[in-house]
């Protein structure tokens, strides 16, 4: 039995479907990401397990005990949300103690909890200090604190990361990976980040308009796509529609193909498709070239910059591929 199901979830607002027949299971201990565009779902999913919305139609069962009609404060989840609503007056150790004081925890039971809560999260040095006079990593990790501290069982994360600059944002990544490994709590996390969701996730699960498009590890998604919105979304790919797939592939069917996967040869070669290179951009520690095929149609292929010889625009090349590497999509566009 999974920690958590989910099963046939509905949330209409008007006529949008937020939540469009969702299932799922999250097993306990496990690191699992809600990926998707602004508008896919994500949220109102991770709104509708928090209890802050009810579902039109589904449930929610929790280790086993149905709570879809619950209230949140009912419920054995905790939320952290991007905005952390850490109580400015008060300390970060009064932060973290309020949960348990709103239980009746005895104080100096409380205490002793939030203090080891804050151990955890590295910020034994800062107990005394108020929300203004932390940064926002520090913040971060008080209010991550202030909802261990309580022991859900599950832990609800609302893009916490999404205030923070790019620095402080991986470096959170590493901890908050490192922090649910420790604690063992399963965490589900919302972004809109591919790159982030890859960092930290056990599972991936990607929305779009309501509906769960595919779940699968980070390595699942990016090498075995299922559809063309998948193979788009998670980092860079090539799609190739029925036509071009045709004279590339031999086969009539959507096809997709990631960048670093195309070789690109010498315009004399024996092998390959026949393409010119239309565009070159250096990104660092690789250069992405746009290639064009003598048969019609484009090509991203990305070389590592420290290639002896840089390609240039213009430039007539032989592409190829491992047919391995090449899969079979269905397009829901």
């Amino acid at each position: 039995m999974a920690l958590v199901e989910l099963r046939s979830l509905c949330k209409n607002f008007g006529a949008v479907k937020a939540a469009d027949n969702v299932s799922l299971d999250i097993e306990s201990g496990e690191f699992i990401t809600l990926l998707g565009p602004s508008g896919s779902g994500k949220t109102t999913v991770l709104r509708l397990i928090a209890g802050f919305e009810n579902p039109d139609s589904g449930s929610i069962h929790l280790s086993g005990k149905d709570i879809t009609h619950l209230p949140p404060f009912d419920r054995d989840v905790n939320t952290v949300f991007q905005d952390y609503a850490l109580f400015p007056h008060m300390t970060a150790l009064v932060n973290v103690e309020y949960g348990l004081r709103t239980r009746k925890v005895p104080k100096d039971q409380r205490t002793r909890q939030a203090r080891e809560a804050i151990a955890a999260v590295k910020l034994e040095h800062a107990t005394d200090r108020l929300p203004h006079q932390l940064s926002g990593g520090q913040r971060q990790r008080i209010a991550l604190a202030r909802a261990m501290v309580l022991r859900p069982k599950v832990l609800l994360l609302d893009e916490p990361l999404g205030a923070l600059d790019r620095r402080l944002r991986e470096e959170m990544q590493e901890e908050l990976k490192s922090i649910q490994r420790d604690a063992g709590i399963t965490f589900i996390f919302v972004t809109h980040d591919q790159e982030e969701a890859m960092r930290m996730s056990d599972r991936i699960v990607i929305f779009n308009e309501g509906r769960i498009e595919q779940v699968g590890t980070p390595r699942d998604l990016y090498e075995r796509p299922s559809t063309a919105f998948v193979a788009g979304f998670v980092g860079v790919a090539n799609l190739f529609d029925e036509d071009i797939s045709a004279s590339l592939f031999g086969r009539r069917a959507v096809h997709t193909l990631r960048p670093e996967r195309v070789r690109v040869l010498p315009a004399s070669s024996s092998e390959g498709h026949a393409a010119r290179v239309v565009e070159a951009q250096y990104l660092g520690a690789e250069i992405r070239l746009t290639c064009k095929f003598d048969a019609g149609g484009n090509v991203i292929a990305s070389i590592p910059s420290t290639r002896e010889r840089a390609m240039q625009r213009d430039e007539l090349v032989k592409l190829s591929w491992d047919p391995q590497a090449v899969f079979e999509v269905t397009d829901k566009r």
